[in-house]
Parts: C-alpha cells; structure tokens; sequence
C-alpha cells in the first residue's frame, strides 16, 4: 500500500506523469508500477512512461519522451506558438542527421533530418495546451524552416501563420533574417516580408 500512496504522490509531482527510472530512483519497483497499471490506477502512456488514471495524455509530451532528441517543427512548431488554430494531423519533428527513432514509420508522425550543429540554433522550450514543457524551435526559425519546406506542408497554414506573425507586436526581423541567411532562403524571406510588412 505504500508504494501506491508515493507513486500516487510522484505522479502528482510530475504533473500527472512518472518515468519507471524516476520510480526506481524513489525505491518503487517495476513491479508495483505493472500491478498499478493492471488495476487501472495509473495507465502506460509509452514504454517506461505511466500517467495518472484521471490525466488526458499529452501527445506532444509523450512524442518528446519517446524521441528525446526530436525537437517539435514545422506545422507542430506554428501551432504551439500559436501561429495556428489547427491541431496538427501529424506530429513534426525535427531529428538529427543519421539518427534513427521507432517513430520513423508511424504514421501519427513526420520527421525532418537537420544536420546536428544546426539543431541547436532557434531550439526553446514551449508549454503544451496541456501545461507540460518540450523543445520546439522558436517563432523565428519555425517561420523560416516552413518557407523552406512549404512544399512538404500545407501552404495556407504557413502563409496564414506568416500574415499572424507580420501583425505580432512580438516579432524580431532581425533574427528573421539571421536564420533566413543560415538556411539559404534570405532572398525569399525579404519577399515575404515585402508584401506582409
């Protein structure tokens, strides 16, 4: 029974979510963890992730933990920065060159490769509508990195979502064109802020 009470309490702690190596970490078997989750105390959100019975899964806390080193793009990217109001059909990520993940060929999912260096340019943390933290890019380079594939998404979404940024009190031209040049598409982002400026 003590083992429910403190997992019930780490659950509580991590805002409705316990990784098995955080419950190892406090003494709690894996086995107390499986008996939980067989009695509908908790569920299994992914392998080594248990959630609260009462918690709505967060599937872009989830996607994170299941690709730690994917970081939320494109279409993703705009929407938890509110440059949209469409609930993404698939979850974009961005994943280091040569990396592999299981997710590759799950169908929720769509994956962009980025050279590793360049990764770590425009990477932030975002809340999700469901109050848990991950990485995503940030405004600037997201805007940048969805002229760049426009092709692979759905053009009025990022020209929508350009139109939402060029109105913001928040946005930093600056850095725009910074990342426009670091992405090769400067020429292109000056014609987009022509017609929407």
């Amino acid at each position: 029974m003590d083992g429910i009470v403190q997992v019930l309490a780490l659950l509580q702690e991590g805002n409705g979510y316990l990784t098995t190596k955080e419950s190892r970490k406090n003494g709690i078997t894996n086995k107390t963890m499986q008996r939980m989750a067989e009695s509908k105390l908790i569920d299994r959100a992914a392998h080594g992730l248990y959630i609260g019975a009462d918690i709505f899964p967060d599937q872009f806390f989830i996607a994170q933990y299941r690709c730690p080193k994917g970081i939320f793009s494109n279409e993703t990217s705009l929407f938890l920065h509110d440059l949209s109001d469409r609930n993404p059909f698939r979850l974009m990520m961005t994943i280091p060159t040569g990396w592999n993940t299981k997710l590759l060929t799950d169908e929720n999912y769509l994956f962009f490769y980025c050279n590793p260096q360049r990764m770590k340019l425009g990477v932030c943390e975002v809340e999700t509508p469901f109050g848990m933290t991950v990485k995503s890019f940030n405004v600037e380079w997201t805007l940048c990195d969805c002229l760049k594939n426009i092709d692979k998404l759905d053009r009025d979404l990022v020209l929508s979502a350009w139109k939402r940024y060029a109105k913001s009190n928040g946005k930093d031209i600056t850095k725009l064109l910074e990342y426009a040049a670091t992405l090769k598409i400067r020429d292109m982002v000056y014609r987009y802020l022509e017609v929407l400026v």
